[in-house]
């Protein structure tokens, strides 16, 4: 390489001192790929509190191979949104729904949002004033997302659902799913 550079410039070392500078600051001032992080646009002091329900309160099924059956309602998530003015974006994430597909041949979970009121938990309203739709969760869409009011509590559930199973196998025979939830 060297000497075809000779030949072309008989001092061939300053065309390399001339390249070398502009490919060294090309690679240090170039943008190369970072991690970003999402600013949900409520500050430091986020206004939004997200607690994950005990394992007692989830939801649960017993699921073997070649099982057809129900969900029993459990809690996942409580959100307190009191101290939001503007209205939230609540999305629930079935995380390892490719591992669930190689046992389940369909899983629908009904997800229910319930308001804290003076009753009790009651059904929530939408960001539009309209009652909150009957949403699923399954294996094929991964994640559902609501928009809801500030100034309120909240608590998201799987209120009911069925599966079927078709494969047994799974380690410490484990064919739970796991959800992962984000406010904005």
């Amino acid at each position: 390489m060297f000497t075809s550079l000779k030949r072309i410039n008989p001092g061939g070392k300053g065309i390399i001192r001339r390249l070398l500078f502009p490919v060294v600051a090309v690679l240090l001032l170039a943008p190369w790929p970072v991690a970003y992080a999402y600013d949900d646009g409520l500050g430091g002091g986020s206004p939004v509190a997200v607690a994950v329900a005990g394992p007692a309160a989830a939801p649960h099924w017993t699921a073997r191979g070649m099982a057809i059956g129900g969900v029993e309602p459990g809690d996942l998530f409580y959100v307190d949104a009191s101290a939001a003015p503007a209205d939230i974006t609540v999305t629930l994430h079935l995380t390892n729904a490719d591992e669930l597909a190689s046992f389940y041949r369909y899983l629908h979970l009904q997800v229910g949002i319930y308001a804290a009121g003076d009753d009790g938990w009651v059904p929530a309203d939408g960001a539009g004033g309209g009652p909150v739709p009957e949403t699923y969760l399954t294996l094929r869409n991964g994640a559902v997302s609501f928009s809801l009011p500030g100034y309120a509590s909240y608590r998201l559930a799987i209120t009911g659902g069925c599966y079927y199973c078709f494969r047994s196998g799974a380690e410490d025979g484990n064919f739970s799913p796991k959800f992962y939830l984000t406010v904005e």
